[in-house]
């Protein structure tokens, strides 16, 4: 009190410091609830990235543990490829989900690491993944991963990308609720093949990027509509004894792109074929230059497409029908190419 008048307060300069990851006012994603924040979680580019939100606040601490995408990436760790198991193993330990919705591993592969990574598919296979990818990465001409035959009976799968893989099931292929196929650099043969097709009945899309040792894709489930031939290399067979026989009276679209080592695809049934899409090249022949070659092709498959209402072409092959028009070759009046 001065003079009878109580003593005006005089406001603090000090300001309230918030220390990082504190929750306040203008954190409005901390506001949000823990479903939202494991949603945006789970959109991120790996479950490394997720993790390191654990250092925001005691409440992100544990977050990422209940988010249902997996996504481990060996190139972005700086880790050895032992490392790299190891940090796999053990993040796997402490996730809580009961259920995946995709599980991804990008990674250099050695056959040392065979157990761990049979160890990964299941544990992703108990929790019912729905889309599993596995790019294990292989030296040429070693070894790549051997699938059990628990990862072929995997009804939970609705989308598979397998690059590096070896396929020797032992019984029967059933992959039921399976959409989406991709397999990449794998050893396949015709039986395989079928094999494969009759036990995925609602297989909507295939994709084979270089695989070799099978001639014919006998596809004939009505379910298929959509077949990427994408390369195809087989040190091993002379280039002008191999022609791939694709029979698909069903699927409404093709793709057929990348290197091709071989004579010329037989297209032996696409009749209800809508889209086609020729983005190859070839490698050099032994009998024949390369540009003859070239036109052979894509004269034979314009032939076979001509019912198509849309055909793309890539630079080469754009570049290859220019040549055969110079020397009279007519297209269909009906094709709509592009």
């Amino acid at each position: 009190m001065v003079g009878g008048r109580e003593k005006p307060k005089i406001p603090s300069k000090r300001r309230k410091l918030h220390k990082v990851g504190d929750e306040s006012k203008d954190d409005r994603i901390s506001l949000l609830p823990n479903c939202v924040l494991v949603e945006i979680l789970s959109r991120l580019p790996s479950t490394k990235e997720a993790i390191r939100t654990g250092t925001l606040s005691k409440r992100w601490k544990h977050l990422w543990t209940s988010v249902d995408t997996l996504i481990f990436k060996y190139g972005e760790n700086d880790l050895s490829a032992s490392d790299f198991i190891s940090f796999v193993e053990k993040t796997l330990t402490q996730c809580r989900q009961s259920k995946l919705k995709k599980f991804e591993v990008e990674t250099r592969y050695d056959i040392q690491f065979a157990s761990q990574v049979n160890r990964w598919i299941r544990y992703a296979i108990s929790c019912n993944v729905q889309e599993l990818k596995l790019e294990l990465c292989k030296m040429i001409y070693e070894s790549g991963f051997l699938l059990g035959q628990l990862f072929f009976t995997g009804s939970c799968f609705t989308d598979l990308r397998l690059e590096g893989c070896m396929f020797n099931p032992t019984g029967a292929i059933s992959w039921k609720n399976l959409r989406s196929l991709s397999i990449s650099y794998g050893k396949l043969d015709d039986d395989l093949i079928e094999n494969i097709l009759s036990g995925s009945p609602v297989l909507e899309t295939l994709v084979l990027e270089y695989c070799e040792g099978y001639t014919r894709l006998n596809i004939t489930s009505k379910s298929v509509k959509n077949l990427v031939f994408s390369g195809y290399f087989d040190p091993f067979i002379a280039p002008n004894a191999c022609g791939i026989q694709i029979n698909a009276p069903h699927i409404l679209s093709l793709t057929i792109k990348c290197c091709l080592f071989l004579w010329k695809p037989l297209l032996l049934n696409v009749s209800s074929l809508v889209k086609a899409s020729l983005y190859y090249t070839l490698f050099d022949h032994y009998d024949t230059t390369l540009e003859e070659a070239e036109e052979e092709m894509l004269k034979g498959l314009m032939l076979n497409l001509c019912h198509v209402k849309e055909l793309n072409f890539g630079d080469v092959c754009s570049k290859t029908l220019a040549r055969l028009k110079d020397k009279g070759f007519i297209i269909p009046s009906n094709l709509n190419c592009r």
